[in-house]
C-alpha cells in the first residue's frame, strides 16, 4: 500500500528534474549559441575594419563569410558600410546555426561600429630641436612626422600603422651637447649617437629618413631609407599683428567662469592675467584672444568655436610661463563646420620673452625643456593645433587632438592619439573607430 502511493510521488519527482535538467541543458546550449553568435560579430567587425582601413572602396562582405564550420557547428558573419564623408557606419551580423547544415540560425547578434574621418596634412606633429619623445603605450596616427632633433620611443610607443603607415623625418639637429652659442647645429657623424632610438616592442611604421641614422630596427613599412633631411624652420606667427588688433579688454577674473556658466570672448581681445575655466563652463570664443597670463581649462568645461567664423580658426595666444593646460576631460571643440583652435604659448627663457623674435643658443636649450602646453587627464581637442613656440608641449592619458608643434613634444601614459589636424596639406584620410554598439 506504501508502495502504491509513494510511487506515483516518484514518478512525477522524477518527470520534474528530468524536465529541470533538459530546460538549463537548453539553457546553457543556447547561451553558448549566443556567446558563439556574438564573437563571429566581433571577428566580422575586426575584418571589416581592417579591410577599409587598406581600401576606402570596401563596402561589404557581399554575403555570409563562414569563420567556422563542422559536423554540428557553423558561424558566420556579414558586414556591409554606410554613410558619407563625415561619417561611416559598418554594420555586422553574427550567426550561429546548430546543426551545422540547417539553413535557419539558432541565434543571430548584430553590431554596428561608427567610424570616424581624419585626414592628416603633410606633417601633424612638428617638433623643433628637443624632439620627440614617447613612451608607455602612446601612439600617433592620421598623420606624418617631422623632427629638426631627435626621436626616442621606448615601451610600447608607436607611430603610424601597419595598415597606414607614414613618412617620418629627422634632421637630427641637436649638437653640441651639452649646448653652447653655436647650439642648435647638425650633428657631425658619431656625434650624438643616433637621432632615433627605439627600444623594447616600440615601432614605426612608415619610411624613415633621418640624417646620421644607420640602424632600421623597429622600423618596418618600408621603414629606414637612406639619405639626409635638411633642417627645416617650424610655422612661425604673426604676433606683433594680433597684439595690436586686440580692441577690446578683459581682465583675468571676468574671462573667468566655473559652475556650469556660459559666456563670451569677443574676438580681438586682450584678457590681462591668468584665466581658469573650470566645472563645465561653456565659453564661445568669437575671434582671436590674447591673454598675457596663464590658461587652465578642466572639469569637463569647453571653449567653443563660435559658428558665425566659419572656416576661419581663431587664436589664442598665451604669453605667461605656466601657459595652457587642460584637464580632466576639458574640451576645445569645433564649430559646425568643423573649424578648430590654434592654441599657441610664447614663453622663453630668454629675457625678451614672451616677444622674442629669435632663441637660440643656451637660452633655446633652457626652453626646449620647459612645458607650457600641459595635455592631461582625457583632455580633448581633435580640430585644435596646439604650438610652444620655444618650449615643450606635454601630453599624457588623452586622445583626439588636432596637431602638436613644439619645439620639444612628448607625449607619455596614454592609450592611442589620433592626430587629425593639418600643419600642412597632402596627407591621405584615415578612418578611426569612433563608437560600438549593440543591437
Amino acid at each position: 500500500m506504501l508502495f502504491l502511493t509513494t510511487l506515483p510521488f516518484l514518478i512525477l519527482l522524477a518527470i520534474y528534474y528530468t524536465h529541470l535538467a533538459l530546460t538549463s541543458f537548453q539553457v546553457a546550449r543556447f547561451d553558448q549559441l549566443h556567446t558563439e553568435a556574438q564573437l563571429a560579430a566581433d571577428a566580422g567587425a575586426d575584418y571589416a575594419i581592417e579591410q577599409f582601413s587598406q581600401n576606402n572602396s570596401w563596402t561589404g562582405t557581399g554575403g555570409e563569410v563562414t569563420l567556422h564550420s563542422d559536423s554540428k557547428l557553423k558561424t558566420t558573419y556579414t558586414a556591409s558600410i554606410s554613410g558619407d564623408d563625415s561619417t561611416k557606419t559598418i554594420a555586422v551580423t553574427g550567426k550561429t546555426y546548430w546543426p551545422a547544415n540547417t539553413t535557419t540560425p539558432a541565434r543571430s547578434v548584430k553590431i554596428y561600429v561608427d567610424l570616424r574621418p581624419v585626414s592628416g596634412g603633410t606633417f601633424s606633429v612638428i617638433s623643433g630641436e628637443g624632439g620627440l619623445y614617447m613612451s608607455n603605450k602612446a601612439k600617433i596616427v592620421g598623420g606624418d612626422v617631422f623632427v629638426n632633433g631627435e626621436i626616442s620611443l621606448i615601451n610600447s610607443a608607436q607611430i603610424g600603422l601597419s595598415t597606414s603607415p607614414v613618412t617620418v623625418e629627422v634632421a637630427d639637429e641637436i649638437c653640441p651637447n651639452p649646448a653652447d652659442s653655436t647650439y642648435p647645429r647638425v650633428c657631425n657623424a658619431g656625434e650624438n649617437g643616433q637621432p632615433i632610438s627605439i627600444a623594447n616592442t616600440a615601432h614605426i611604421y612608415g619610411t624613415v629618413k633621418a640624417t646620421n641614422q644607420t640602424d632600421g630596427s623597429g622600423m618596418s613599412n618600408s621603414g629606414l631609407v637612406s639619405g639626409t633631411v635638411a633642417p627645416q624652420a617650424l610655422p612661425t606667427y604673426n604676433r606683433s599683428a594680433q597684439k595690436a588688433a586686440a580692441t577690446n579688454n578683459m581682465t583675468g577674473s571676468a574671462a573667468s567662469c566655473s559652475g556650469s556658466q556660459t559666456i563670451t570672448w569677443p574676438t580681438n581681445t586682450k584678457i590681462t592675467g591668468d584665466v581658469t575655466v573650470g566645472t563645465k563652463c561653456k565659453v564661445t570664443v568669437q575671434g582671436d584672444v590674447w591673454i598675457t597670463g596663464s590658461l587652465s581649462v578642466s572639469n569637463s568645461a569647453q571653449l567653443i568655436v563660435a559658428d558665425s567664423l566659419g572656416s576661419t580658426m581663431p587664436h589664442i595666444m598665451v604669453d605667461g610661463s605656466a601657459g595652457v593646460s587642460l584637464n580632466q576631460s576639458a574640451q576645445l571643440t569645433s564649430n559646425s563646420s568643423g573649424t578648430g583652435f590654434e592654441v599657441l604659448t610664447f614663453y622663453s627663457a630668454n629675457g625678451c620673452s614672451p616677444d622674442c623674435s629669435s632663441v637660440t643658443g643656451t637660452d633655446l636649450a633652457n626652453s626646449r625643456t620647459k612645458t607650457t602646453i600641459s595635455l592631461q587627464q582625457s583632455a580633448s581637442a581633435p580640430k585644435t593645433i596646439f604650438y610652444s613656440y620655444w618650449s615643450q608641449v606635454s601630453v599624457g592619458n588623452t586622445g583626439q587632438l588636432g596637431a602638436l608643434i613644439g619645439q620639444t613634444v612628448q607625449i607619455n601614459n596614454t592609450g592611442t592619439i589620433t592626430f587629425g589636424t593639418s600643419t600642412g596639406t597632402g596627407a591621405p584620410t584615415v578612418w578611426v573607430v569612433k563608437g560600438y554598439r549593440r543591437q
